[in-house]
């Protein structure tokens, strides 16, 4: 499962410590090292973000093409507000790590992120989480106004399947469209939100209690997108191939996306105990307000930043086993994250 695309010599620049250059070199603390590993990634990730971006633009000009103004304007706002494109990035490093390619990667990279933003955008009506800043700016209805707010994300779900349509040959599209719909749907991140209100009593049902149920609240919220994202990269590489994809590829994403979606989440909780609005680039501390159940509510802060420390393991060793430095190092960094 090693990478048959440019990126090799890129992805061995992050994947191990320099052992040789440590040894000629002064000792560095271990936060130095974690900051020069985050650096090197981030100088890795950024014209894979850049391409994402473009090919963004591209796709919602194409989603967007003969319909309202306003749509378009609503969209774009959200799409195109400063993230992370960490959803896209799991899809192309997957895909990379298989056998594929940037490009090859690209429609199922916008796909994600198309429903990433619709699931912010209707997350940060009053209805649900009543958030009045994302991504460092006003959320989409607080800038256009609930209804369109509500359609702006509409356009982003249905969107996204347009892109897997057109972007793949028919095999590559079909299986995509499934993954993406489960993933996205009733079992997978809708149903984790649904979950997350019933914690809230805004739905009706038992409220999640204890880790198990609120690792399964995540392992839907938040873990199923990441699992569609990193399995559309490796249907984009080898979904048209007579034996289609990997089952053994597909089995090392699945790892991958179940241990470090939940060290996502944990990490999220932390910050909304310990970092601000201005790092952040949404409101902290109101999971605690709303008496939400969080890992840090339940197991406390350094019981909760062991448990990211394990997941973060946990993942490294899946990436390892996929063939992907660069999967094993986002993993570390988001153990590390600040924002």
């Amino acid at each position: 499962m090693k990478s048959g695309s440019s990126t090799t010599d890129a992805e061995s620049r992050v994947a191990l410590p320099h052992k040789v250059a440590n040894m000629a070199s002064p000792a560095v603390s271990p936060r130095a090292d974690a900051e020069s590993a985050s650096d090197r990634l981030l100088a890795d990730l950024k014209p894979r973000q850049a391409a994402i971006d473009d090919a963004l633009g591209v796709w919602l000009a194409r989603v967007t093409a003969g319909g309202p103004a306003a749509v378009h304007e609503a969209t774009a706002y959200s799409l195109f507000a400063p993230g992370k494109r960490l959803r896209p990035l799991l899809a192309v490093l997957a895909c990379e790590a298989v056998g594929g390619t940037l490009e090859l990667a690209l429609p199922s990279a916008c796909a994600v992120e198309m429903i990433h933003t619709y699931s912010l955008i209707h997350d940060d009506l009053p209805a649900m989480d009543d958030d009045d800043l994302r991504r460092g700016q006003p959320t989409c209805h607080k800038k256009f106004g609930e209804a369109l707010a509500i359609l702006a994300g509409d356009a982003l779900l249905t969107g996204a399947f347009q892109v897997l349509a057109e972007g793949y040959a028919p095999k590559t599209a079909a299986v995509s469209c499934l993954e993406l719909a489960k993933g996205a749907g009733a079992v997978g991140m809708v149903g984790g939100q649904v979950i997350d209100l019933q914690a809230e009593g805004k739905v009706g049902g038992t409220p999640p209690e204890g880790l198990a149920a609120l690792e399964d609240l995540h392992a839907r919220k938040t873990g199923a997108l990441f699992r569609s994202s990193l399995r559309l990269g490796v249907f984009a590489a080898q979904a048209e191939r007579p034996q289609g994809a990997d089952p053994q590829a597909l089995a090392a994403a699945d790892e991958y996306a179940a241990a470090f979606g939940l060290l996502f989440q944990v990490t999220d909780d932390l910050l909304d105990v310990e970092s601000t609005a201005d790092k952040a680039g949404k409101r902290v501390g109101k999971d605690a307000a709303r008496g939400k159940l969080t890992y840090p509510g339940l197991l406390g802060i350094e019981e909760s930043r062991r448990r990211a420390s394990e997941l973060g393991q946990t993942a490294t060793a899946a990436a390892e086993r996929l063939g992907s430095p660069l999967l094993a190092a986002l993993a570390q960094y988001v153990v590390q994250r600040d924002r």
